[in-house]
C-alpha cells in the first residue's frame, strides 16, 4: 500500500458512497428495477470511476446476486426489503457498500445489519481475528431477534479483484485470519428472518471469467472479447454486445472459462438485510473508505 494506491481506494469510496446513497433515494414503489440499475451505474460512469461489479438490487428473501436484465420489468413494491450493492473502481482499487431500503415495516430488520457492521468495524486493527468480527455480527443480529446469514461473508479486495482473502464471517469461527496493516476487505453482515442460509436460485445475470481459452462459437468469442476488458470483474448480461446471448454463455459456462453468479437467496417468504463498508487496516485501527 503506497499513497497513489491509497488514494485511488479513498477516490473509489468516495464516489461509492455518494452514488449509494443517491441510487438509495431512487427506490420507490412502482419505480423498475432496470430504471434504479442503470441510473447508478451511470452516476458511477459519469463520476469518471469504473464498475467493479454489475449492481445488485436483491428483494425480500433474495440476499445478492440480482440485477435487472436487458428489458426487465419488474418494479419495487410496498413492502420490499431492498439490497442495494454496488462496486466502483478507480485504477482497479475497489470500493464495495451496500444499505437496504425499507419499503415496509422492517426497521428492526434494517437496523440489525447496520448495527453488526459497525460493531465489527470497531474491533478492526493490527491483530485481530476475523473470527473476532464474526462473533460482533453474530452478537448484534441475533441480540435483535434476527439471525446472521451463515454462508455469506465479507470479503478482502485487491486490484480487479472483487472477491479474495481475508474472509469475514457473519457467524463466530474459532480463530480465524489475524489482520495486519494494509489489508483491504469489505465486511458485509446480512440478517434474515428465514433459516440463516441461502441456496442458488434459477436466476442468473452476473458473469465472470475465471479461464482464458479459445471459443469455437463466434458470439461465444465475442463475450470473451468484452470479458477480457474487465479483467476479471464480474459483468452483466444486459451489458453484452450481443442481442441473444444465453447459448454462448451457456457453452462458456459448460467449457469453464466463464463463473456464474446465482441469485442468492433464504427460504420464500423471509426477509433479508445487507449492511456493507469497505475498510483499510491502518497501523492502530482503519479507514472505512465508503463512509
Amino acid at each position: 500500500m503506497n499513497a497513489e494506491i491509497l488514494d485511488q481506494y479513498c477516490q473509489a469510496g468516495k464516489i461509492a458512497s455518494g452514488a449509494l446513497k443517491r441510487g438509495a433515494e431512487r427506490i420507490r414503489p412502482g419505480v423498475t428495477i432496470l430504471e434504479v440499475v442503470e441510473a447508478v451505474e451511470a452516476d458511477i460512469l459519469d463520476a469518471g470511476a469504473g464498475l467493479a461489479f454489475p449492481l445488485n438490487l436483491s428483494r425480500n428473501e433474495d440476499a445478492a446476486h440480482d440485477t435487472a436484465s436487458r428489458n426487465d420489468e419488474r418494479i419495487f413494491a410496498e413492502g420490499d426489503v431492498v439490497k442495494l450493492d454496488l462496486g466502483v473502481h478507480v485504477g482497479g482499487y475497489i470500493a464495495d457498500t451496500a444499505l437496504t431500503v425499507d419499503l415496509g415495516d422492517h426497521g428492526s430488520l434494517v437496523e440489525a445489519s447496520r448495527e453488526a457492521l459497525e460493531q465489527a468495524i470497531a474491533k478492526v486493527r493490527p491483530g485481530c481475528r476475523t473470527g473476532e468480527l464474526g462473533s460482533a455480527i453474530h452478537a448484534a443480529i441475533t441480540a435483535r431477534g434476527f439471525r446472521p446469514i451463515a454462508n455469506l461473508t465479507g470479503h478482502g479486495l485487491g486490484q480487479n479483484l472483487v472477491h479474495t482473502t481475508p474472509s469475514i464471517p457473519n457467524v463466530p469461527v474459532p480463530g480465524g485470519q489475524m489482520l495486519e496493516e494494509g489489508m483491504v476487505f469489505a465486511i458485509e453482515p446480512f440478517a434474515t428472518t428465514g433459516s440463516g442460509r441461502v441456496g442458488d436460485k434459477n436466476r442468473i445475470e452476473i458473469f465472470r471469467q475465471i479461464a482464458d481459452r479459445p471459443a469455437r462459437l463466434h458470439s461465444a468469442r465475442a463475450i470473451l472479447e468484452f470479458a477480457k476488458e474487465r479483467k476479471g470483474m464480474p459483468f452483466a448480461k444486459r451489458w453484452l454486445p450481443l442481442e441473444h446471448p444465453d447459448v454462448p454463455l451457456a457453452t462458456l459456462i459448460r467449457g469453464g472459462i466463464l463463473y456464474p453468479f446465482p441469485v442468492l437467496a433464504d427460504i420464500p417468504g423471509s426477509f433479508v438485510s445487507q449492511a456493507e463498508h469497505t475498510l483499510i487496516v491502518t497501523g492502530d485501527g482503519c479507514i472505512v473508505t465508503t463512509r
